[in-house]
């Protein structure tokens, strides 16, 4: 496997590795840049990203911070980019307004710009590839508040602050909760993202409220760590996330996760780096791609029931379609 140079503050950057006798064109090459190592949903977008490439007989550069969600470092990579001058750029943005600056000196070397998961607050992209946010919070936010019968405790354990993902899924928690008067909110607080910081989160809640009936998690991550709180304590509530992620699956299946939101991540691999490569190549994309909003819950779990590396990318025109 080829490597490239590390910088002081750049992240991870490998490139991927092609069959051997497959074809690549030297000038495709496309750097994708992710939050974070250690979240399955970013884990699953660089598998599509990288399957997505394979099938195109294009190249994939992940670029990944050693810090989580670090905005210094994410910008740092950004500069190593404009320098090493790939066909095209696909973007995670760590935050979807900090990056902005980064992403217009992207737009000044001439780079063309796939905004991936959160949508940038500025700068030039060609499109855009995601899913609805505040669609996924306030549909799976309903399932849970109806399978407690319209009545209860629940609290709110959000993502990162100032994130947009995090905005748009709390406010569709809070708009799905308008709809249960008879549903009260005891507490909502931060678990930025993360399975352990979730789990001690919960581990404060219980210890302040002795009775809690669901809890609204912003990921899977979250969502387990959650889970293993309340196990810890004895303690049972109906928890949701968002992702759909095998893990989130597993926990379906087991009957400890009611339900997740389905924020694909390996759809978003792939579909992000078809766009960019499809950018390089000339040829035409839609300016959006939003994947419409599903709830995975205990019946209809069987096609997320599969590692992202058992997966295959959709064809382009099965893309459009899911995108439409």
């Amino acid at each position: 496997m080829m490597k490239l140079t590390r910088k002081a503050g750049l992240g991870i950057a490998a490139a991927l590795a092609l069959p051997a006798g497959a074809a690549m064109a030297d000038d495709e090459t496309i750097a994708f840049l992710t939050k974070n190592q250690t979240n399955p949903y970013f884990q699953s977008v660089r598998v599509g990203a990288d399957k997505a490439a394979v099938a195109m007989k294009a190249k994939v550069i992940h670029y990944v911070p050693t810090k989580p969600d670090s905005i210094p470092e994410q910008l740092s990579q950004l500069e190593d980019i404009i320098v090493k001058k790939p066909s095209a750029v696909a973007i995670i943005p760590v935050d979807y307004k900090a990056l902005v600056p980064g992403i217009e000196k992207v737009n000044a070397a001439n780079i063309p710009v796939i905004n991936v998961g959160d949508r940038l607050a500025g700068g030039k992209f060609v499109s855009f590839v995601g899913s609805a946010d505040y669609e996924l919070g306030l549909q799976v936010g309903r399932y849970l508040l109806k399978t407690m019968g319209g009545k209860g405790n629940v609290v709110i354990i959000e993502g990162v602050k100032g994130t947009l993902t995090n905005a748009d899924r709390t406010r569709g928690f809070a708009d799905a909760l308008k709809e249960f008067p008879n549903v009260k909110v005891l507490a909502q607080q931060p678990g930025n993202y993360q399975r352990l910081a979730a789990l001690q989160v919960m581990e404060n809640l219980m210890q302040a409220h002795p009775q809690i009936d669901g809890v609204m998690a912003a990921n899977d991550s979250m969502a387990t760590g959650v889970i293993e709180a309340l196990d810890a304590a004895n303690r049972k509530a109906l928890v949701i996330g968002i992702n759909a992620t095998k893990e989130g699956v597993d926990f379906i299946k087991s009957g400890k996760l009611l339900a997740s939101g389905d924020y694909n991540g390996f759809l978003q691999g792939c579909i992000g780096t078809m766009v960019a490569v499809r950018t390089v190549r000339k040829q035409e994309v839609p300016k959006e791609l939003v994947m419409k909003p599903v709830v995975v819950e205990k019946s209809n779990y069987q096609p997320y029931d599969i590692p992202a590396d058992q997966r295959s990318c959709p064809t382009w025109e099965e893309a459009v379609k899911m995108g439409g």
